[in-house]
């Protein structure tokens, strides 16, 4: 961004598992880089203050989600003075649990939206041995090109956060995914990939929901992760381009996670850009270091069209898995009053990349029966969104099943 906020909210709670604990008071001087909360558990991440300032409160702000959550917000003085750091030149050299170890101090999170603790996923069990790492540079959702700047403008530093996750993992053999229409970003990894023999970058089909982990691995190396099955379970770990980025400033600098690139795009904003955003900048800012909204802007999403959701209030912070800002115009945006029956057409039984039948799932969770879903593998959708964007009857059938999945356990 042009400037830097002058005011950050930042969550406890921008990633899978526990909220982090807050460890700092109302009135306390911060730096970047201080630490604002604690893991609260071994699924937890850290969490850092993005800019240098005073801590003028703690307590419950709404997020992008629509839900509130116990904030840290940060008034910034300006200054952006930084925590000491310590650089470890030869980084490649440390054992694997002191890899893990600063990965899991720096508050690092998978940045392709999911914000899964990275530091869990690298610690697979034993009995889940681990032999590829596949680093996900396929961006298939539209509009979306942050990865894409990444491993065009700062393809070293990616491949060498691939490296520490191999290194971590005791893993001889990495793949970067692109999908063929990025042409450039590939050339920029290749290009730096031909120092290391035990990275393969490759370019993958263009179709959504490419860069979606189970379609990655099968693409990648023809392994099928079973239903309800995870990564692991067929030897593969899986990790975004932001956050091997995030895991060489962590490792090499010793940079906690405290901004991400967000793009901001779409017929309703001015100038769209990709930024480096701080962590807990309020996403009214990051629109008006755009230019602003045009008069036709009518929705903002967080994420992009398929798996990004519409925010109830601009004044909503960017948070670790904050991937994108859309501003859709009139045009875009296809307004319905209400959804119609299901008419038992089958698109998106065609359609669902996991081979499930969303038609029932929908149909469950719309009247109530949540445990029968369960018997059609509910957890095994990950909420592409394919189905909806094909259904004659325009039903809801993506928060159908995130409503079934928040009324059963796993």
């Amino acid at each position: 961004m042009k400037e830097l906020p002058q005011r950050v909210v930042i969550p406890l709670s921008q990633h899978a598992g526990a909220p982090a604990k807050p460890v700092v008071q109302v009135g306390q001087e911060v730096k970047v880089g201080t630490l604002l909360g604690e893991p609260g558990g071994f699924v937890s991440a850290a969490v850092h203050s993005s800019v240098s300032g005073k801590v003028a409160a703690l307590g419950e702000f709404l997020l992008p989600t629509g839900r509130l959550s116990q904030c840290v917000v940060v008034e910034a003085d300006g200054r952006d003075e930084w925590e000491a750091l310590q650089e470890t030149p030869n980084y490649l050299d440390l054992p694997p649990d002191e890899l893990k170890a600063r990965i899991r101090a720096a508050g690092i999170v998978g940045m392709g939206g999911a914000a899964f603790p990275t530091a869990v996923k690298l610690s697979p069990p034993k009995e889940k041995p681990i032999d590829v790492v596949i680093l996900n540079g396929a961006e298939c959702e539209p509009y979306l090109t942050a990865d894409h700047r990444l491993m065009v403008e700062r393809p070293r530093e990616v491949l060498e956060g691939l490296r520490i996750i191999m290194k971590v993992l005791g893993v001889r053999k990495g793949f970067v995914g692109i999908e063929a229409n990025k042409p450039d970003a590939l050339q920029a990894m290749e290009q730096v990939a031909r120092e290391h023999p035990d990275v393969q970058v490759c370019a993958l089909q263009v179709k959504y929901p490419q860069g979606a982990e189970k379609m990655l691995i099968k693409a990648l190396t023809g392994r099928e992760v079973p239903p309800r099955g995870l990564p692991m379970d067929v030897g593969a770990v899986v990790q975004n381009v932001g956050t091997a980025l995030a895991i060489y400033e962590a490792v090499h600098l010793g940079r906690p996670l405290v901004q991400r690139v967000v793009t901001v795009t779409g017929e309703g904003i001015k100038e769209p850009s990709n930024l480096l955003v701080r962590i807990g900048t309020l996403v009214k800012d990051v629109l008006q270091d755009c230019g602003g909204l045009k008069e036709e802007a009518v929705k903002v999403l967080a994420g992009g069209p398929m798996m990004g959701f519409a925010l109830g209030s601009l004044e909503v912070p960017v948070m670790k898995g904050t991937s994108g800002l859309l501003v859709m115009s009139q045009a875009e945006v296809v307004h319905t009053e209400s959804f119609l029956p299901c008419i038992r057409c089958g698109r998106c039984v065609d359609i669902c990349p996991m081979g499930l039948m969303p038609s029932i799932l929908s149909v469950l969770a719309e009247k109530g029966r949540y445990e029968e879903a369960k018997e059609y593998n509910l957890f095994d959708c990950f909420e592409c969104g394919s189905c909806a964007f094909v259904c004659p009857s325009r039903r809801p059938i993506v928060q159908l099943v995130r409503l079934a999945k928040s009324q059963v356990k796993p």
